[in-house]
């Protein structure tokens, strides 16, 4: 997998309470064309989706459940328009050991059109005192996995 920094979501980030992934994904602004009354439309790349790539690095112990969200929003503070469009899970301890990929479908998809990106842990049970996740959007992802 080829893995690209600024769309790098969680680099190894300890999940010991329900939090946000580490970094947001800004897209830009969309510019306005030369005589139009407003800017252009986001467009994530219609029909073509984008692989998402998430990893456990570090077994998980104590909780009883992880569910991550995908959430796009219009501000970075991600308080305006703030909208999950994909969730997995919830996954149990036994599901989040060392190795363990593809917790979210395989995909962000193209009703992503905001313009900040973050990954959401939510954390049931018991807090964790370990537990590590690296999550990014992909040029691709692999199929073969020898786990």
């Amino acid at each position: 997998m080829i893995f690209d920094r600024t769309e790098l979501f969680s680099d190894r980030q300890p999940i010991t309470a329900t939090t946000a992934s580490t970094n947001v994904w800004d897209t830009g602004a969309t510019g306005t064309v030369y005589g139009a009354a407003s800017p252009l439309r986001r467009d994530m790349g219609k029909g073509n989706e984008l692989p998402l790539a998430i990893r456990v690095t570090e077994s998980f112990n104590n909780l009883t459940n992880l569910t991550v969200g995908y959430q796009v929003a219009d501000d970075a503070a991600f308080t305006q328009n703030l909208t999950t469009v994909i969730t997995g899970g919830p996954y149990t301890l036994a599901q989040l050991q060392a190795g363990a990929a593809h917790i979210l479908p395989d995909e962000v998809p193209v009703s992503a059109d905001r313009r900040y990106h973050r990954l959401y842990y939510t954390v049931t049970g018991t807090a964790p005192t370990t537990g590590r996740i690296t999550a990014s959007i992909t040029a691709g992802n692999q199929t073969n996995q020898v786990l």
